[in-house]
């Protein structure tokens, strides 16, 4: 009789000695789709493998193939909560993946696809300091103490930045080439560095809510989520698979509530777009919440909207005030919310919006990415872009199943 590998692996992991240290499990992957992916986020819940040990660590293999992964700790308990890996998915295909499983430590060491980080101004000039969580009392601005405004973290293809005050805008940082930079310029490039074709601010987002960030909303325009209790922000995983960023607040008075709510930020290798998780403390009631594209402030802006979830602005304009310095830059942006939580399409003079509501839930989901026009390897024109938001929206609606195998 003919016996599987990953089953093998699996009876031989729950034959193991009182005590084990080590399981293995398959996960198979389909996609479902007649068009090949790359770099598919795979995303497994720790608690979900039921190893009976702490897991610290982990091996992802395909075939004699193995895959960058990391495990991710999601609450400050010093105990892994999430492993996640990228991988290629062509059309139509089912791939079985095995994962080893170790209560001991073991350092793998993977190329950094991703990178992140916070830095504190030092009293000293010129001098910071990484650090990993800020939390400040809602009526201090803390916007100019660190340094370019907030946590900063990108993929090969992009950059960004969440302003840390009452704004919490999600600001663009465009490349020429792909490649990580932030570590070196620091969303700031310097002339050699610009010399060298490094990437640089490419929106001026103002009061706007920029590149797909949630806003409250009163019934014409966005509000900032303010006032606040207390407001923290902080880097939660560093890669090299996956970056995210958080921001929280905490007494929010908004529409008759108080709120706790969680911002979760969180960007894979090889993707420019951003998964946005937002969390509340408790279930929400009517609250409305709206999110959606910056109207880029020159006269070549154009919009796309399918009126059920997915919008998109394409523009050109000066990203800072020094127009010397900096060109005009083409850009353009793009998010999704699923259809569930879309209540209308609205729009102010700074933005093309979807109101949000998820009434009786504690948490909700949406996408938002951008492109600069100075990629090498990104999109010509509008019209292109608008085709490419298109299939973001069917990948995202399709994903790439996960089964676990025990």
């Amino acid at each position: 009789m003919k016996i599987s590998l990953c089953f093998f692996l699996i009876m031989s992991g729950c034959l193991s000695l009182m005590g084990q240290s080590s399981k293995t499990i398959c996960l198979e992957l389909k996609n479902g789709l007649d068009k090949g992916l790359k770099d598919v986020p795979v995303c497994v819940k720790v608690s979900d493998l039921h190893t009976g040990f702490t897991v610290r660590s982990a091996k992802v293999m395909y075939g004699e193939t193995e895959v960058p992964s990391q495990l991710d700790d999601m609450n400050a308990d010093y105990e892994p909560d999430e492993l996640v890996f990228t991988i290629d998915m062509p059309a139509k295909e089912t791939k079985r993946i095995e994962v080893e499983l170790s209560s001991e430590r073991v350092a793998r060491q993977y190329p950094n696809r991703v990178y992140g980080t916070m830095l504190a101004r030092e009293t000293k000039k010129g001098k910071h300091a990484e650090i990993r969580s800020v939390t400040v009392p809602g009526h201090v601005n803390f916007y100019n103490m660190i340094y370019g405004h907030g946590p900063m973290f990108e993929s090969e293809l992009v950059g960004y930045r969440i302003y840390f005050n009452s704004k919490q805008t999600i600001d663009p940082y465009g490349k020429f080439n792909k490649r990580l930079e932030l570590k070196e310029s620091r969303f700031y490039p310097n002339d050699e560095q610009l010399e060298k074709g490094f990437g640089d601010d490419v929106l001026m987002v103002g009061n706007s809510c920029g590149i797909g960030t949630l806003k409250g909303w009163d019934g014409e325009k966005t509000k900032h989520i303010e006032p606040v209790a207390f407001r923290t922000e902080r880097i939660l995983a560093k890669g090299p698979v996956r970056v995210i960023a958080e921001v929280k607040v905490e007494g929010w008075e908004y529409q008759g509530s108080l709120l706790n709510m969680t911002n979760r930020y969180t960007l894979y290798a090889g993707h420019r777009d951003l998964i946005v998780d937002t969390y509340f403390s408790s279930p929400l009631k009517n609250e409305i919440f709206c999110t959606g594209v910056q109207n880029i402030m020159g006269t070549e802006t154009v919009s796309y909207s399918d009126h059920e979830g997915l919008v998109g602005s394409w523009g050109r304009y000066w990203p800072v005030n020094d127009t010397v310095k900096y060109a005009k830059e083409t850009i353009g942006i793009a998010t999704y919310i699923p259809r569930k939580y879309v209540k209308k399409e609205v729009r102010d003079k700074d933005n093309f919006l979807y109101t949000i509501s998820a009434a009786g839930e504690t948490s909700f989901r949406y996408y938002t990415m951008f492109t600069s026009r100075k990629e090498k390897f990104g999109f010509e024109d509008s019209a292109s872009w608008f085709e490419y938001m298109k299939e973001w929206k069917k990948e995202l609606e399709t994903p790439v199943e996960v089964k676990i195998i025990y």
